[in-house]
């Protein structure tokens, strides 16, 4: 199962409901319920907001809460990653970074990609779980 950035968000800025099925989720995997993956670019989104606030101390701090998450792979964008996310791009009208997150969620082994973003739709191989439907 692969991650999208904006489900780390709820937990991380203490969502109340959406936070605790992401804390829910991340204990399964934890517990070896599962084997997770983020996409590398994930890092940048997340300690995206603290950056711009110029909280340097969040941003080290989300980087080594993410980067130490138990059962969950980072997964790196590569030559072949790129490709196969400028093939879902060109399928789909997703963004670029949306795209990566597929692409990696796909390289990983993923059959599922947990979401809140409606916009993102199911593509061969790869079921959506939306977040807030858990």
């Amino acid at each position: 199962m692969a991650i999208d950035s904006n489900v780390l968000i709820y937990l991380l800025e203490g969502e109340a409901d959406l936070g605790d099925k992401c804390a829910a989720l991340l204990d399964a995997l934890a517990a070896a319920e599962g084997e997770g993956a983020l996409a590398t670019i994930a890092l940048a989104e997340i300690c995206g907001h603290p950056a711009r606030e110029g909280n340097l101390a969040l941003v080290d701090r989300y980087a080594d809460e993410l980067t130490s998450l138990e059962n969950v792979a980072i997964v790196p964008v590569s030559a072949t990653v790129a490709v196969e996310a400028a093939v879902i791009r060109g399928a789909t009208s997703l963004s670029l970074a949306d795209a990566i997150h597929l692409a990696c969620a796909r390289e990983a082994g993923a059959t599922a990609f947990v979401t809140n973003d409606r916009r993102i739709k199911p593509i061969r191989g790869l079921e959506v779980v939306y977040l807030a439907d858990l």
